[in-house]
Parts: structure tokens; C-alpha cells; sequence
């Protein structure tokens, strides 16, 4: 019988805190058979998207998204945390669940009209994604795709993404 993505998702409950149901994704990494699946299912949510590059967030964003950009002959464009990258950067800061954060990404990484998948493992809340959506715009890039492997639902992380075609390979409510 064939194996989803969600085979390879290990749950682990009340983990950072009691009543949290965590969805860890190291294990579909730490499978041969789990880490490919979940990059061809993703790959092929872009398979009919015109665009011109990848841009995912670090950590796990790197992770999924170097081996699509890799497999369609596209750029990859890094957003770091603050201070992590070496040239001219923009910045934004955007809320957490439990405080404030920055995220970076190069000025002179996307060109303006450069059209932009944004690729990561995880929507929960939709924050950091929505920065990432502001900090491409402010180059003059178009956001054509959003792309995760698991979608929390019960987040609501789509509501701050309404204006962007966003999908996700596991839901879990």
C-alpha cells in the first residue's frame, strides 16, 4: 500500500506545552521514502505556476524549497532571521504567538516583476509568511504561490494570506 505524507508525520502531544498536538516533520526528513514524497507532492502544487523563483524561510523553508528550485531550474532566495545575511537587507518585523520577531531577505534578491513561490513546511498562524509576502512586494516581486507541507487548520493561518493562492499537501483541523 502506498505511504502519504502524513505517514511520515510523527505527532507528539502537549509538546511546547500541554495541549499542544506538535506535527514534527524531522521524521518525514529522516525517511528516504518520506523526504521525497513530501518534495514531489509539493513540486508538483507548482507543476502549472509560471514563476521565476523560490523563496523560503530558515530553517525548514531552505530544507523543502532548495530541492524544488533545484528540480525546476529556478533560483532560491533566502529570508533570514535578523542579521544572519551579509549585504544590503529590508526587514520586518512581525508578531509570534508568544512575542515580536524580524525577518530579513536581500535587496537585491528579487527584481522587480520577478514572479515568486514562497515555499515552507508549516502554516500555524500565517505570520511569518505574510511578512515574507510584504518584504517581496517592497522589491516589486509578485507572489504567484504559497506552498506548505502542513497546514494547522485550526490556526487560521489562511486568513492572513486571503489575496494569494496558497496550498498545502497535510491539513490537520
Amino acid at each position: 500500500m502506498m505511504k502519504s505524507v502524513k505517514d511520515y508525520i510523527r505527532t507528539i502531544p502537549d509538546f511546547p506545552e500541554p495541549g499542544i498536538m506538535f506535527r514534527d516533520v524531522t521524521t518525514v526528513l529522516q525517511s528516504k521514502d518520506g523526504l521525497k514524497l513530501a518534495i514531489d507532492k509539493l513540486q508538483e502544487l507548482v507543476r502549472d505556476i509560471d514563476f521565476d523563483l523560490i523563496v523560503g524561510p530558515e530553517s525548514r523553508g531552505f530544507i523543502f524549497g532548495v530541492p524544488i528550485a533545484y528540480n525546476l531550474n529556478k533560483a532560491f532566495v533566502p529570508v533570514r532571521k535578523v542579521g544572519k545575511l551579509p549585504c544590503d537587507t529590508i526587514s520586518m518585523d512581525y508578531e509570534l504567538e508568544y512575542g515580536k520577531t524580524t525577518i530579513e531577505i536581500h535587496k537585491d534578491a528579487i527584481k522587480p516583476g520577478q514572479k515568486v513561490v514562497i515555499v515552507d513546511d508549516l502554516i500555524a498562524t500565517g505570520g511569518t509568511i505574510e511578512a515574507i509576502t510584504k518584504l517581496i512586494e517592497m522589491l516589486g516581486g509578485e507572489v504567484v504561490k504559497i506552498i506548505f507541507l502542513i497546514e494547522l487548520k485550526g490556526l487560521n493561518g489562511r486568513e492572513k494570506l486571503t489575496n494569494y493562492d496558497v496550498e498545502s499537501v497535510v491539513q490537520y483541523d
